[in-house]
């Protein structure tokens, strides 16, 4: 069951609040239709039982509220808008990837897909479907993780009649097997049509709560619909009877051959057309013009709707057949799928090693530059290598992305800040950074052997602190854009950060270090070995000697000092999000 309690949004400059005051139950085994006209206030409603605005009140389901259960997805299916997907993803790689996210097998995916009808596109892009097409994905992926309640935001919007009966029939199924729906919507007739009971409201405010039955008769206007081939001579018929008995009875002519009669019943109709002769093929007693008839009372026998709903109300939770895949690595499965849904990650790589390449070679013929920085493609003039700018955009897009199409938190503006998020982002693309550098160097060493035949090229004698100082620099540049595009929320600003390391910060950095000291530092690594319960061999000198070094250096201090910045601006920034993954 879903309660919602007292939802009052946050009040506005002199205007009064969206939602006020607004209370209503959603019962499993039924549909509720939020029903209100633009403006009345049901994305707000829906955002406020969400969590992802601020306001009063409180919304239940199942007992607790949102942000005390452990893994939302599993317990409320949402859509709101359009499926916040990367257009260049599969319709399969975007649902496999809410899959890691939920905790669900991959199978899930495609056991949705032929759920809603479209195991045909799994292979299409996000960004080629159709609106109708996109809806049903977006119903996938809010019943991937089997929720008991489901929250939609006008469903059926911009859908063609068949595609609204298709969605109506599959919320109606997941309401037979125990679930709670609740959809909202501007059309009356639509709600009297589809849903059980409707949640009427108005600039905010309860208006009615209803069953469909009571909505029906009160709030909309029943109507005789007739089919006759003699539609002209019926409807003189019935005018005339009406204006001699002085009744209000309003006949609209739909099309060739079908009436809409507004103040009279079937009887009445059948009656008069069977005094005049007129043949008649179709009368039905139906709720404004919604082409449906009224239904039938709950109480009458036959009513097997309403039976159901009263079981499942009173039957237990139903349980869930879907497997759980919990653990630690489920973050890192998320993460894995996401990044590689789409060919960012190898473009990135590409150009990477082209622009290295070409750099190297451009250094090489110059004469100018050190092995070191010929390997590394990196002119005395550049702030960064190409392979570290590689690695820092990848980074930034490992939150850019999140908020640009936030797959995780669909229409909230805020992603999980769950440690395992964060540190399955950092570990994904600390690997990419290393695995990118890699490729950049050896891409560089082969263009060198090939153009000059090894000429620029010497064995070194000393690799660790270079090969050190590399890979730092690599996953430094990766974790700063990660933690900046996490604090910002912008790919842009991540990447930006990036850059102003070696801008901003070292400048900084190197006048501060600039000096003799009072105070050597040398012999750390040997006093470091002391203080560790386990001996570590004589070897692991020249690693701790080489990190060091490397954090001695203004590039590595900066980096170490902005890293530590960003992550305390990430953890501060994430103590105000509630939302879990």
């Amino acid at each position: 069951m879903l309660q919602a309690i007292g939802l009052t949004s946050a009040p506005r400059r002199d205007l009064p609040p969206a939602v006020d005051d607004l209370t209503f139950e959603v019962h499993p085994g039924s549909v509720t239709a939020l029903l209100g006209e633009a403006g009345a206030g049901k994305t707000t409603a829906l955002r406020l039982m969400l969590e992802l605005q601020p306001g009063r009140g409180v919304t239940y389901f199942r007992g607790r509220p949102l942000h005390r259960i452990p893994h939302p997805g599993r317990e409320v299916g949402v859509l709101l808008g359009d499926v916040p997907g990367h257009p260049a993803r599969t319709v399969r790689g975007q649902l496999r990837m809410l899959c890691a996210a939920a905790g669900v097998p991959a199978a899930r995916a495609d056991a949705m897909l032929d759920v809603v009808g479209i195991a045909g596109l799994r292979d299409q892009r996000l960004g080629s479907l159709s609106l109708g097409m996109d809806r049903r994905v977006g119903l996938a992926a809010a019943l991937l993780a089997d929720p008991c309640t489901l929250l939609l935001d006008e469903p059926a919007a911009g859908l063609s009649p068949r595609e609204r009966n298709w969605l109506f029939g599959l919320l109606r199924g997941h309401a037979a097997l125990g679930g709670a729906v609740l959809f909202t919507t501007d059309d009356p007739k639509e709600a009297a049509r589809s849903a059980d009971r409707v949640v009427s409201i108005d600039a905010g405010r309860l208006v009615a709560d209803q069953d469909v039955e009571a909505f029906a008769r009160t709030r909309l206007r029943p109507r005789v619909a007739v089919r006759t081939p003699h539609a002209a001579r019926l409807a003189d018929v019935l005018g005339r009877e009406a204006r001699a008995g002085r009744r209000a009875v309003e006949i609209v002519e739909e099309s060739g051959s079908r009436l809409s009669v507004y103040g009279s019943s079937c009887a009445e109709v059948g009656e008069a057309a069977f005094r005049h002769g007129v043949l008649v093929h179709q009368l039905a007693d139906e709720t404004g013009d919604t082409g449906a008839p009224v239904p039938p009372a709950r109480t009458e026998p036959g009513d097997g709707r309403g039976e159901r709903a009263r079981a499942a109300r009173t039957a237990e939770p139903p349980v869930s057949a879907v497997r759980r895949m919990g653990g630690p690595l489920r973050p890192l499965r998320y993460e894995l799928r996401r990044v590689f849904g789409t060919a960012t990650p190898v473009l990135t790589a590409a150009t990477v090693v082209v622009v290295s390449m070409v750099t190297a070679l451009i250094l090489a013929r110059a004469g100018q530059a050190s092995q070191n920085r010929l390997l590394a493609a990196w002119p005395q003039l550049f702030p960064l290598p190409p392979a570290a700018i590689g690695a820092g955009l990848l980074g930034a897009l490992a939150f850019g992305e999140e908020y640009r199409y936030p797959a995780l938190a669909a229409d909230r503006g805020t992603v999980p800040r769950r440690l395992g998020l964060l540190a399955a982002k950092l570990g994904v693309c600390g690997a990419l950074a290393l695995l990118l550098g890699a490729l950049a160097v050896t891409a560089d060493a082969f263009a060198l052997a090939l153009v000059f035949d090894r000429g620029p090229l010497r064995v070194p004698a000393e690799w660790l602190a270079p090969a050190v100082s590399w890979a730092g620099l690599l996953v430094g540049c990766a974790w700063a854009g990660v933690l900046a595009s996490g604090v910002f929320r912008s790919a842009t600003a991540g990447l930006a950060a990036v850059f102003a390391v070696p801008l901003l910060v070292v400048p900084l950095v190197r006048k501060a270090l600039d000096g003799p000291s009072a105070y050597p530092a040398s012999g750390m690594a040997a006093r470091l070995r002391g203080l560790t319960w386990a001996q570590w061999p004589p070897e692991a000198d020249r690693l701790v000697q080489g990190v060091l070094r490397v954090m001695a250096q203004p590039v590595g201090t900066a980096l170490v000092l902005s890293l530590m910045v960003l992550l305390c601006a990430y953890g501060f920034t994430g103590l105000r999000g509630r939302v879990r993954l």
